[in-house]
């Protein structure tokens, strides 16, 4: 069931992560798994800082979550991400069998749905838009600032 005030609020959460990300000169894009209402997993971009490509924000919240719950299946939570998730972050969860992705900017050029839809596991519901301006002007400012 959808509650949106839960989905602005931890989107907020979210966007807080990605706001740590661009202070550390990334990508600004951050993430938090939810579990009950509790922020059990957070991450933000770390690619430059880690020089690793797979250090993607919604990765970071993954792991964070796994480990928080001992268990490398997340069918009891939502990720909440500012970002569409690529389609190696939507394989990372469609692997951990997540129950809920809601995202807030749509990613034109490599959101996991511009290639296969079907990247994300078929029990997992998909939202997309909550603080979509929010999380696109973040984007948008960063890219226009290394111009």
């Amino acid at each position: 069931m959808i509650n949106p005030f839960n989905d602005i609020y931890f989107m907020k959460q979210a966007l807080i992560e990605a706001h740590k990300a661009l202070d550390e000169g990334e990508v600004p894009v951050g993430a938090v798994v939810v579990a009950g209402n509790q922020i059990i997993g957070k991450g933000h971009n770390l690619t430059e800082k880690l020089s690793d490509v797979t250090a993607h924000a919604e990765i970071q919240a993954i792991t964070a979550a796994s480990n928080f719950l001992s268990a490398k299946y997340l069918k009891e939570c939502t990720l909440y991400v500012t970002l569409e998730p690529c389609s190696m972050c939507a394989g990372a969860l469609y692997w951990s069998q997540i129950g809920k992705v809601v995202y807030g900017a749509s990613d034109e050029r490599r959101g996991a749905n511009r290639f296969s839809p079907g990247l994300y596991h078929p029990n997992t519901v998909l939202i997309y838009g909550v603080e979509g301006e929010a999380c696109s002007s973040l984007l948008k400012q960063f890219f226009q600032s290394k111009r």
